[in-house]
């Protein structure tokens, strides 16, 4: 064994950590921190989702979460972390939050200065990972994608989904749909003329619509298929983890003025309209102004390979909606093909809509979502839509394959 005597440098050197260390446990907490109010994990095939939840605004766009590679001298697995200013943790998680689902390791918090936290996620395997932030309430998300070394422990997706990097949406074949009933459980969404709450018509045209689906051979995943609360960020979890082909968001509108009404097709742009923006707040649960932080995050996103594809889906789904409501109802207002920054739809990696049905506030609207067959009817419409972007899909498929044939030869 040899023993290595520290110089009277070095010994200094550790004396001044080990006071400083006493000194950050012993200290008195500084005015003005943000605490940490919750860490949340969602772990599925190839993919798992940490959310650590604080009780203060904090801005990270200049602090980027870093990836650093396994160290076997010094025994360090490899990992990804954060410095979060202005945010106090203490000892509250000094053990850490266990993950072992075969991607994360565990997620450890600990007090790195006064006024910074150091949020720490070690890996078992890695192959990129994203990061944003969100409010009401103020969170991070970090999502970390890789082959798991062993099964998940929580999954929405069938046996044999290969784990392996996805086609590029252009040449993925389209068969899962993700349905999104919005709101649910203790948050009502909006309450129409004669109170109808928005989560009761979302969640039966979803049920309508899924059925509708089933029998064109699509493949369907529901967020949720009662009346039960789920966070944005779960339902988003839950469409990543199903490898869906195609999200789409069920949703009833609102507003201060009754004589509105209409539907309405929204796709994921950073460029908006007032009404956008005001739909956009409600939806994500948020004030107009803090929108503004959304696009933010849309801008340091790549965004404009989903929202291509996703403006296409909206266009098809608004033609064959408008023309079958029509055809059954006679004339149904029709407020358009929309660009709007929702969260449900930029957390999503595949294309995605969000579908407003029509105006709770307004006492046709209301009285026809309030109506089964109508509901029917507009999801076999929905369907219709998706049928047709699927077949469209697949020509340009099959348009791609036989151009890139013609100039190999």
């Amino acid at each position: 064994m040899i023993s290595i005597k520290p110089s009277g440098r070095s010994r200094g050197s550790v004396l001044v950590l080990c006071l400083l260390c006493w000194a950050l446990l012993g200290v008195d907490r500084p005015k003005g921190l943000g605490d940490v109010a919750e860490i949340r994990t969602w772990s599925y095939p190839a993919y798992t989702r940490v959310v650590v939840e604080l009780t203060e605004p904090v801005s990270v766009s200049n602090a980027p979460l870093v990836h650093l590679g396994r160290n076997d001298k010094l025994n360090r697995p490899e990992r990804l972390y954060l410095d979060i200013p202005d945010i106090w943790v203490g000892r509250k998680y000094k053990e850490g939050v266990p993950v072992g689902d075969g991607l994360l390791k565990a997620v450890r918090l600990g007090q790195n200065t006064l006024k910074t936290t150091r949020l720490v996620i070690d890996l078992e395997s890695y192959d990129r990972h994203r990061m944003f932030t969100l409010s009401s309430p103020d969170r991070i998300v970090v999502d970390v994608y890789g082959p798991q070394s062993k099964p998940a422990r929580k999954s929405v997706a069938k046996k044999g989904n290969k784990t392996s990097s996805r086609l590029p949406m252009g040449s993925r074949p389209i068969h899962k749909v993700v349905i999104d009933p919005g709101h649910g459980g203790k948050d009502p969404g909006a309450v129409g003329v004669g109170g109808v709450m928005e989560k009761d018509v979302n969640l039966k045209l979803a049920k309508f619509l899924a059925a509708r689906l089933r029998a064109r051979s699509f493949e369907v995943v529901m967020t949720r298929q009662d009346d039960r609360f789920l966070d944005l960020e779960e339902r988003t979890a839950m469409a990543e983890s199903a490898r869906g082909d195609i999200f789409i968001s069920i949703h009833s509108n609102a507003s201060e003025n009754r004589s509105l009404r209409g539907i309405e097709i929204y796709y994921l742009d950073e460029d908006h309209k007032r009404h956008n923006l005001q739909v956009a707040a409600r939806e994500n649960g948020v004030k107009p102004s803090q929108v503004d932080s959304l696009q933010k995050a849309l801008s340091r996103l790549r965004v404009s390979e989903a929202s291509d594809h996703s403006r296409l889906l909206a266009e098809v789904v608004h033609e064959d909606m408008t023309t079958g409501l029509n055809s059954t109802y006679g004339s149904v207002a029709d407020l358009g093909v929309k660009k709007g920054p929702f969260y449900v739809l930029f957390m999503s990696s595949m294309p995605s809509i969000l579908v407003e049905t029509g105006f709770l506030t307004n006492r046709k609207d209301s009285r026809l979502l309030a109506n089964d067959q109508y509901l029917d009817t507009m999801a076999a419409q929905i369907a219709a839509g998706l049928g047709h972007y699927r077949n469209q899909a697949r020509q340009r498929t099959a348009a791609a394959q036989k151009s890139a044939l013609g100039n190999k030869q």
